[in-house]
């Protein structure tokens, strides 16, 4: 099936934000640093003269404009004509990114019953979709199905493809190698490097729920202070922090779903068994499998009040996190019709009954804006970052 729809924002106004760089630049990767500059510039601003992303980014016109020449050179911009409104002096020659001219090849393997891709423009429409079911793969031939979709992905376009991103659960460290993914049998897998030797071009892989916290922030105008809580088979979720991805120390940040509610002490309430290994962790009342066999059967004002308990839950969760890291908005990506009301309502009451008001009384607790597509597009959004450096 083929569409064209944008993840965020509108034609007019998209929406579009730049990461908060973490990393020093060193005089050998001068070159590439400003590029990455005007690249992400036109991204992030539209059309533009050589002297707008010469003030924008605080290069030199002459650097600028060798920079621009370079990338006319390669196909990534293209002059656009001279600006339109009246201006005293030379009228200026605008170029822009060439987005619709080049795609990338994202996918989501957040749910374990489907393979979600899909071809992107750079700006984030989606151009084709596809959905293939794992029939319960695991292990290497998970590794092969998700091969197999991008290299239908690939041969779907003509366009020069910049590169494939992959949400994939799990904890998975820089270079793409997935720690240990539970669910997908996956250990040690060095998917990012694997698939780039087979695909012939470069791919990129990040946890989930940190490409839904990317897409959510670049698209869907997120605050740069804000948690991105993926609901699904699983909980985890994606941290911003004034506007810079926390990773941890072990690539786990955001395993929210693993910490304990249920115990001993918890009224109404027996610990079940996580895929983790563990008993009454969060994943086991707030997964959406968990959620629907816990409201199964009960009467409306019975699963309001079933829903609400566990978002009592997921509030004492969310107070220590919410508090240490005075974030601004906690968005919930999943069913709306189980997350949004009662559970929802009822988190958001407890996180506050459990801050200090200048944290609590301030924070918003609201619903993913990209819903399905979130993950896609923070997918695009690291192979912009990886291979174009846009941020």
């Amino acid at each position: 099936m083929t569409t064209t729809t944008r993840p965020g924002g509108s034609a007019a106004n998209p929406v579009r934000r730049g990461l908060r760089p973490t990393t020093k630049v060193l005089p050998e990767h001068a070159r590439a640093h400003n590029r990455s500059l005007v690249l992400g510039h036109l991204f992030h601003e539209g059309p533009s003269s050589r002297a707008d992303i010469a003030r924008s980014t605080g290069l030199t016109r002459v650097t600028v404009s060798d920079l621009v020449a370079a990338l006319l050179g390669e196909g990534l911009v293209a002059e656009l004509g001279v600006r339109s409104e009246g201006r005293v002096g030379k009228p200026a020659t605008l170029v822009g990114l060439r987005s619709a001219e080049h795609h990338v090849v994202a996918v989501d393997l957040t749910d374990d019953a489907t393979v979600l891709g899909a071809v992107m423009t750079l700006d984030g429409e989606v151009v084709t979709r596809v959905h293939e079911p794992t029939a319960g793969t695991t292990g290497t031939a998970a590794v092969d199905l998700v091969e197999d979709v991008c290299r239908r992905l690939l041969a779907a376009t003509a366009r020069p493809v910049v590169g494939v991103g992959i949400a994939s659960p799990g904890v998975i460290d820089e270079a793409g190698v997935v720690l240990q993914a539970p669910n997908r049998g996956w250990y040690d897998v060095p998917l990012a490097s694997g698939l780039t030797a087979a695909l012939g071009v470069p791919v990129h892989v990040a946890n989930d729920a940190n490409t839904r916290a990317l897409g959510e922030y670049t698209f869907g105008a997120a605050d740069p202070s804000t948690m991105i809580l993926t609901v699904g088979q699983g909980v985890g979720a994606g941290l911003l922090v004034d506007g810079a991805l926390v990773r941890g120390r072990g690539h786990a940040a955001g395993e929210i779903g693993h910490v304990t509610v249920v115990d001993a002490d918890t009224p109404g309430e027996d610990a079940q068994a996580c895929a983790c290994g563990r008993t009454g962790c969060l994943e086991t009342v707030l997964s959406a499998p968990a959620l629907r066999r816990r409201v199964a059967g009960l009467s409306p004002q019975d699963s309001d009040a079933a829903l609400a308990s566990v978002g009592r839950m997921l509030g004492r969760a969310l107070a220590p996190v919410v508090s240490a890291l005075d974030l601004a908005e906690v968005l919930l990506s999943g069913p709306p019709e189980l997350l949004d009301g009662p559970l929802r309502e009822a988190a958001l009451t407890t996180v506050r009954d459990r801050t200090m008001p200048v944290i609590g009384q301030g924070l918003r607790l609201r619903a993913a804006t990209l819903d399905e597509d979130a993950a896609l597009a923070g997918a695009a959004v690291l192979v912009l970052s990886g291979q174009l450096g846009i941020t």
